[in-house]
């Protein structure tokens, strides 16, 4: 069972995911909180699997609220997923960079969002090529330039430097495993291999990694 905190200072949006969530037998609801201090309280206590987390809510907002919980050892499997709106909210790349899995838009079709904890909850962070790598490669130009010699990435060999390329571009391990003729469960050990290399708590992690060392750039898979 996959238990799930609504952070959302809305009621009625925090009713509308309940409802969808709760028609689903794998996923239950175990707690809501109306901003992001009530949010790292509430998975202090409930230590659920995802928070779905609104980033505009008073006192504590959820970009501060995701940099707490992703700092707190204790709260390590806890996978938070950000919610924004579709014109791409400034806080979110820093809301990835501070340990959020992922992002939801809040107009995600509603039979959408049961798969979207169920993939945040495998660790198989939101990543997908029509929306969130745009967001990560548009973000990405916006920081203060690479940095190529990131000490943590000399641990890598070059086949996992192919891999973490391809995650950064949004593929999935399948993809992955296809585009480099491997075994899909070969992938993934690269890509859990990578992940613990870098000290990354998610794919997410590694994504912006990828970025900000200038190991890509945006758009390279499609040139």
């Amino acid at each position: 069972m996959i238990r799930v905190l609504l952070a959302d200072d809305q009621r009625l949006v925090r009713a509308g995911f309940r409802s969808i969530l709760e028609d689903e037998d794998d996923i239950e609801v175990v707690g809501e909180a109306a901003d992001g201090q009530a949010a790292v309280a509430a998975c202090r206590e409930l230590r659920p699997d995802v928070v779905l987390m609104d980033i505009r809510m008073p006192g504590t907002d959820g970009l501060e609220a995701s940099r707490v919980i992703a700092a707190d050892e204790q709260l390590a499997s806890v996978k938070v997923v950000i919610l924004t709106t579709f014109d791409l909210d400034d806080y979110v790349y820093g809301a990835l960079r501070a340990g959020a899995t992922g992002f939801l838009v809040k107009d995600t079709e509603p039979e959408e969002l049961p798969q979207a904890v169920r993939v945040a909850a495998r660790g198989d962070a939101l990543i997908s090529p029509s929306v969130t790598r745009r967001l990560i490669a548009e973000f990405a130009g916006r920081v203060q330039g690479p940095n190529p010699d990131d000490a943590r990435l000399d641990a890598l060999t070059d086949r996992e430097r192919e891999v973490m390329r391809l995650v950064a571009a949004g593929c999935t391990n399948d993809e992955i495993a296809q585009r480099l003729v491997l075994a899909p469960s070969t992938a993934k050990t690269h890509v859990s291999r990578i992940m613990a290399k870098l000290g990354a708590r998610d794919r997410s992690q590694v994504v912006v990694l990828a970025y900000e060392s200038g190991m890509v750039s945006p758009g390279w898979l499609e040139q």
